[in-house]
């Protein structure tokens, strides 16, 4: 792969000077949705599909961007100067909010920069390709600037800044986590409230880890998700009217049933409700892996579905039927969506019997159910950001 890259690197951009090769991972959250911006628990894991990249540097504040996976863009120019958010500038606006919030932090980038990317994450999917992108951008700013004093902490930090701040995107810090500290084979039990975190292995003795993909896009700017985010911190703010609480992640489940009428309107109990089960959810399941009970985790992801599609009401009808299908299958013993939600991807934990039959029927069926084909892919969890 390194080789192919490095060598369309110099068709695009000419031979001459020094090259440097990163990658940084996509992630499936196994459980733990949208409780990242509520204070509450997340359990994700890098994969070993992500996003590379090729740099050389330049002795001028130009800025020259161009993507294998968006070949009919181009090369797409800027330079340091101009580090603004712009429609036509398209995926850059990714890679430029890093760089802005780099600098915004005082670390001043003295020349501009070739770059190629390739993601082989699905473009849309849910899988984090666009904290890939960030994570990736912050370890080559990092790396090429001499910036030691940036943990790769801060690289997470900062790409969930610039995807806040510079995209409009109101995440939690989750993706880019789990895209910059990622560990082989190990799930991160994250507190997302304090960024204490543990690694958990995932040891699933006779399963796999089977991602589907139900090929509906959704873009997480434009649609309900800053909406979520809104009912949920205005539903935290009702019940501080009644309780000492800094975030919904701070409540049991029956200091909420306790509580929930301080939340005026029944649609923001709901949300609430999700945040506050969905954590204790996840605390459970990382539990659980621990006992290798992994037939408890599985009842617990699919009960974090079912929240998800009620409660929370980011699922949709792909996704559900992907679920319901998974759910009803032998040899399936846990499913839900992943990620934003309003399409991309389901994950769910097949026996390694029944793999073949999963994919082969729920595909068919989706396929005669929807109209289109889903894709499937049998994951390994792999490291966080890396030079190559």
């Amino acid at each position: 792969m390194k080789e192919k890259l490095v060598q369309q690197f110099k068709e695009v951009y000419g031979g001459e000077g020094e090259v440097h090769t990163y990658f940084a991972p996509g992630r499936v959250n196994l459980i733990g949705e949208h409780t990242d911006y509520n204070g509450g628990h997340v359990f994700p894991c890098a994969l070993t599909l992500g996003t590379y990249g090729i740099v050389r540097n330049r002795e001028d504040r130009q800025l020259r961007f161009y993507s294998v996976n968006f070949e009919k863009l181009g090369v797409i120019e800027t330079s340091l100067d101009e580090l603004v958010p712009d429609k036509n500038a398209n995926w850059t606006n990714y890679p430029k909010g890093v760089m802005w919030a780099f600098e915004k932090r005082g670390y001043k980038l003295t020349h501009g920069l070739d770059i190629l990317i390739y993601g082989n994450i699905p473009n849309g999917s849910g899988l984090s390709s666009s904290a890939s992108l960030e994570v990736l951008t912050g370890l080559i700013l990092k790396d090429t600037f001499g910036f030691d004093d940036v943990s790769m902490i801060d690289v997470a930090l900062i790409g969930q800044d610039s995807e806040n701040n510079f995209n409009g995107c109101n995440c939690g810090i989750m993706d880019q986590f789990a895209s910059a500290m990622g560990k082989k084979d190990h799930a991160i039990f994250l507190d997302t409230n304090t960024l204490k975190y543990e690694y958990a292995p995932v040891v699933l003795e006779d399963a796999k880890i089977v991602i589907t993909n139900s090929k509906v896009k959704h873009s997480l700017v434009d649609s309900a998700y800053n909406d979520r985010r809104n009912e949920c911190e205005t539903a935290l703010k009702e019940l501080q009217e009644v309780m000492e609480i800094d975030t919904l992640g701070d409540l049991t489940e029956a200091e909420f049933e306790a509580h929930k009428d301080a939340i005026k309107d029944p649609v923001r109990q709901k949300r609430a409700k999700h945040a506050v089960y969905e954590n204790q959810r996840t605390v459970r399941a990382v539990e659980a892996l621990k006992n290798q009970d992994v037939e408890l985790f599985g009842q617990l992801m699919n009960a974090s579905h079912e929240s998800l599609r009620y409660d929370y009401e980011v699922s949709c009808e792909e996704i559900d039927i992907l679920v319901d299908l998974a759910q009803a299958m032998p040899g399936v013993i846990g499913s839900r969506i992943t990620g934003g939600g309003f399409g991309g991807c389901t994950v769910s934990i097949v026996k390694n019997d029944a793999v073949d039959t999963f994919i082969g029927e729920i595909g068919k069926t989706y396929k005669e159910k929807v109209g289109h084909e889903a894709e499937f892919y049998v994951v390994d969890i792999g490291d966080g950001a890396k030079a190559i």
